[in-house]
């Protein structure tokens, strides 16, 4: 509901003594407040089940696995299995406000509205003059980090359009700044639905964006997979931060059990 590393807070909803009563098993949960209470930044959480999926899939480092909801993060891994992780900025979340206060459309599906737009680059300029895209990785946002205000003057295709580029011009930078030599990007989430967000993502940052379900993945469940992931992790008292994903000084052992 509200993540803010740089004051020790993060915040989720849901209770897991009531799952655990219901269900009559153990609930992990709770996975960022261990790593935020040693120093890390809290997210994201979900690069060592990509390094997992890489190793199961045969995919050959160095890759990057680009997870798109309402924040956009990257996994990097290097050729010796090296992680490296962080937020690159803005995912679908301005598009979807957008879109459902102009529509009443939960989103921009298939990228329509985006195609029918154009990108205004002085808008898109002034978008990602932001501290975040400077900021040394590891480092991690919240979903109303972002605002759209400059791209407010535009007619609306443009306005979707840019914000889809937006978030593409994010990822570029993000993969420029931590200087990974990746040629391949698995891409998932809402996002990898975007064909234009996916294309935008290519050409800006010159790499191959490749949708998970073109490698074996389940493209709307990686997430949520991870998380189960991180509970075998913390049922087995596995680190599942680590230094270059979230920042803490040591590997963390992530969430608490109900």
């Amino acid at each position: 509901m509200h993540h803010a590393p740089d004051r020790g807070f993060t915040a989720q909803i849901g209770d897991a003594g009531v799952l655990a009563e219901r269900f009559n098993l153990p609930v992990v949960y709770d996975f960022r407040s261990a790593d935020i209470r040693e120093g890390g930044q809290g997210a994201p959480l979900v690069p060592v089940y990509h390094r997992a999926l890489a190793e199961k899939a045969g995919l050959r480092p160095p890759v990057a696995f680009l997870n798109i909801g309402g924040v956009a993060n990257v996994t990097l891994i290097g050729e010796n299995g090296e992680l490296t992780a962080f937020d690159t900025g803005p995912g679908n979340a301005l598009i979807d406000d957008l879109v459902f206060n102009a529509t009443g459309a939960r989103f921009d599906v298939d990228g329509a509205i985006a195609a029918q737009g154009h990108v205004d680059a002085s808008v898109l300029g002034q978008l990602m003059d932001h501290p975040h895209f400077e900021t040394p990785v590891p480092k991690s946002l919240d979903r109303n980090t972002f605002r759209a205000d400059a791209a407010a003057g535009l007619p609306f295709a443009d306005r979707v359009a840019t914000l889809t580029a937006f978030t593409a011009e994010a990822v570029a930078a993000g993969l420029r700044l931590a200087g990974a030599p990746v040629r391949t990007v698995i891409v998932s989430g809402g996002g990898a639905r975007n064909p234009v967000m996916v294309r935008m993502i290519a050409e800006r940052a010159g790499v191959d964006v490749v949708p998970a379900g073109n490698v074996g993945f389940d493209a709307d469940f990686v997430e949520a997979q991870a998380f189960a992931y991180l509970a075998a992790r913390r049922l087995r008292e596995l680190p599942s931060s680590f230094p270059t994903t979230t920042g803490t000084p040591v590997p963390v052992v992530c969430g608490e059990i109900a």
